[in-house]
């Protein structure tokens, strides 16, 4: 019997795949069970491929597999793009009454159970409940106790009333009994149950959290794949917190609505994709020119241009690094986790605010939409530790003041960090332009003072880099010759790759790098090490460049730019060819 599950649903869009998957996802988790999912969908409302899958265990999974053990079919198409991962013994549900999957030809060796999913959920009240009904079937099929699917039912359905709630359930039992009593099979799965509690959440979500957290009162955004569910998290949430939420009518209007909140003295965000990014280029320069603090949220899919607006890649790097006219001083941080999205946006807003620099956090689609449970100490509110800078109240104004009792608002210090004051401050009013400007902010065009500001606001970056802990999370055998490194979203897969690889007699040290600027120090860890394999979501190997600029040492590339996330397996397979070829491997 697998120690873990793989079960998935597919179908066009609209066929409410994404909604059944989340119903299944928290039924699972509520059930003490750990969960992991990965999607796949069209970038169009209705029409196109699309699944969701789910790996569970009662241990945790931070990857998804190969492997697929139950699959509801809601059309051939979705037998046909999962055929690779289905084995004997896979169970496939379906429809036969269904026109289009009458003629379905189950692959030799595994298990098709042909489930009137509309009839019976008319019978339930509705054929729109068909999915639920395909539920209650993979529930029979898992041996999993249907009952733990009544909270998540609960859950999505209770603003509709107590009927629909009751419906529901009924649809469910109908798929189990019918299982239960029209095929008379042994199932290789029996789904245990803990009394463990825990929190299920996507990427999206975890940044809105964090921004809660943080002190986040003012988001400006405008809708994107993948970024949007962080607007919609925050949306009904932060008015509890006394702020506020704006759809801006597009990109250039968000940035600039935050970076007049954050000039007013708010803690502000906005969040975006890469061709939001490209918009806001410009304004960014402006942010950092005037040394206000704000948090730019860059959740990555496939480019350029349009691209694919719902596949994964991580091909923002380079912008989020150089991007801008001029030398723009910036703070590049990439959470490696759905978990370090939290964290990692709390530590966005103490550095916007200690540094008065802006500061990327960079997401990508496999995080975004990713719901993976957590232990609820996992994030921990009151132990968040908020850090505003060198903000002045009006009884230390004098201090910082010129002769003329004028506040200087961009005076060059030793740490390259100005005073600041926010508005009504007595003593404090300024003002400040984008143009290059003195220490009071007043346009200028002298030399010295040009220099003077531009190694000023370098300044603060270099402090960063002193005062802060920017390090990496290390896993494996820290004296393995194989050192493997990566960033962002693919800690997860590599950690459950390193037991597959661990498996075949292969030992690695891996290095997972949230801090991409200021960054740690790999060059020891480069050159103790006889192969040194990055991993990433692009075609180029940017962050490889990266490291092979800072290490003055070639790397190995393992890069995946198909808008597909590595998976755990296969990022193993890659690894080990790399290893045996010693070149360039693309996955």
């Amino acid at each position: 019997m697998p120690e873990d599950l793989n079960w998935a649903i597919g179908g066009e869009a609209g066929d409410g795949i994404n909604s059944t998957g989340k119903i299944f996802a928290q039924a699972l988790s509520r059930a003490g069970r750990h969960v992991f999912t990965s999607k796949d969908f069209a970038s169009r409302i209705r029409g196109g491929y699309t699944a969701y899958k789910i790996r569970t265990a009662v241990d945790p999974v931070e990857s998804v597999v190969d492997r697929l053990d139950v699959l509801i079919a809601l059309t051939q198409r979705t037998v046909d793009e999962n055929l690779d991962e289905l084995h004997e013994g896979s169970v496939i549900i379906y429809d036969g009454e269904r026109t289009t999957m009458q003629d379905l030809e189950i692959p030799e060796g595994m298990i098709g159970l042909d489930v009137p999913l509309k009839s019976l959920a008319e019978d339930a009240g509705g054929a729109i409940m068909r999915n639920i009904v395909a539920l209650g079937a993979a529930c029979e099929a898992a041996n999993f106790p249907i009952e733990n699917l009544d909270e998540a039912l609960e859950k999505n359905f209770g603003d509709k009333g107590e009927s629909i709630v009751e419906n529901n359930k009924k649809a469910a039992r109908l798929g189990q009994e019918y299982v239960e009593e029209n095929f008379d099979q042994d199932f290789d799965y029996d789904l245990e149950t803990t009394d463990s509690d825990y929190v299920l959440l996507n990427g999206d979500e975890a940044i809105g959290m964090g921004a809660l957290a943080a002190g986040c009162r003012f988001y400006s955004g405008y809708p994107i794949t993948p970024a949007t569910n962080v607007m919609e998290y925050l949306t009904g949430r932060i008015e509890h917190y006394g702020g506020a939420v704006i759809q801006a009518e597009d990109e250039l209007s968000a940035i600039n609505m935050a970076l007049g909140a954050a000039r007013a003295g708010a803690r502000a965000m906005t969040a975006t994709s890469g061709p939001g990014i490209d918009l806001m280029a410009e304004t960014f320069g402006l942010i950092a020119t005037t040394e206000t603090p704000l948090v730019i949220a860059d959740v990555m899919r496939s480019g350029p241009s349009t691209g694919m607006p719902t596949k994964q890649e991580q091909g923002d790097l380079d912008m989020v690094l150089y991007g801008g006219h001029g030398e723009i001083p910036r703070f590049v941080l990439a959470p490696t986790t759905v978990s370090e999205c939290f964290h990692k946006t709390i530590e966005a807003f103490n550095y916007a605010e200690k540094y008065q620099t802006p500061v990327y956090l960079v997401s990508d689609l496999s995080l975004a939409v990713t719901e993976q449970t957590f232990p609820p100490e996992e994030f921990d509110m009151d132990g968040v530790e908020i850090e505003r800078g060198k903000v002045i109240d009006a009884g230390a104004v004098d201090g910082w003041q010129n002769d003329q009792g004028q506040f200087q608002p961009h005076l060059p210090t030793d740490d390259g960090i100005s005073p600041r004051t926010f508005p009504g401050t007595s003593g404090g009013a300024h003002m400040t332009t984008g143009l290059e400007h003195d220490e009071l902010g007043r346009r200028t065009e002298d030399t010295e003072v040009r220099t003077d500001q531009v190694d000023k606001r370098n300044r603060k970056v270099e402090t960063a880099k002193r005062e802060e802990e920017w390090d990496y999370r290390e896993f494996g055998d820290p004296d393995a010759d194989t050192l493997v490194l990566s960033w962002g979203s693919n800690e997860g897969a590599m950690r459950e790759a390193m037991e597959f690889l661990e498996e075949d007699g292969v030992s690695v040290r891996f290095l997972s790098v949230p801090y991409i600027f200021p960054r740690p120090d790999l060059s020891e860890a480069v050159e103790t090490a006889e192969e040194v394999i990055v991993v990433e979501c692009n075609a180029t190997g940017q962050f490889a460049d990266v490291v092979e600029h800072d290490t003055l040492t070639r790397v190995e590339r393992v890069n995946k730019y198909n808008g597909v996330r590595f998976k755990a397996d296969e990022l193993a397979e890659e690894i080990k060819q790399s290893l045996a070829e010693g070149t360039e491997v693309t996955a």
